[in-house]
């Protein structure tokens, strides 16, 4: 497989910022859903979860986590490899809370059991599509003529 481009790194996280939920894996048989804050600045995603949960457990162990996204909206599906960990950043939380992570915690973000988790990837196995409308295309024009679908840009980033 090959690698992705500085560039097409660059269409990774402008897509990923369009994403607003993904799976996330951090046990061989516990997969949930997350919602996900970019920071490409810092090359590195946030999750607002609670003390407790399976992301934060897994935060304090420093554990190899996946990040599985698939949004056609978004023209992007990825498996994104990481390392999770516990972040005390005020500040960050600060700047991320909004109303979906409000909607989990009865004392808003002074609850006690509100916890900021930061996901640095490692590498990701990425696709990189036209759209719904270019999949139809190509899906059409593959039972047409007989040639296998494009469907967009496949590779791996790697951070």
């Amino acid at each position: 497989m090959k690698d992705l481009t500085h560039e097409q790194k660059d269409t990774f996280w402008d897509r990923m910022d369009d994403v607003r939920a993904g799976m996330l894996h951090t046990a061989p048989d516990r997969v949930v859903p997350m919602s996900h804050y970019v920071d490409e600045d810092r090359g590195v995603m946030w999750f607002i979860t609670a003390a407790g949960t399976d992301a934060f457990e897994a935060a304090k162990a420093n554990q190899a986590v996946h990040y599985v996204v698939a949004e056609a909206g978004a023209k992007i599906y990825a498996k994104v490899d990481g390392t999770l960990s516990v972040s005390d950043d005020k500040a960050k939380l600060d700047e991320l809370w909004s109303p979906i992570a409000a909607a989990w915690f009865e004392d808003g973000k002074n609850d006690p059991d509100v916890r900021l988790v930061m996901f640095k990837p490692s590498k990701a196995e990425v696709w990189l599509t036209d759209g719904a409308a270019g999949f139809l295309y190509e899906i059409a024009k593959a039972n047409l003529t007989e040639q296998k679908p494009d469907m967009g840009e496949h590779g791996v980033v790697r951070f």
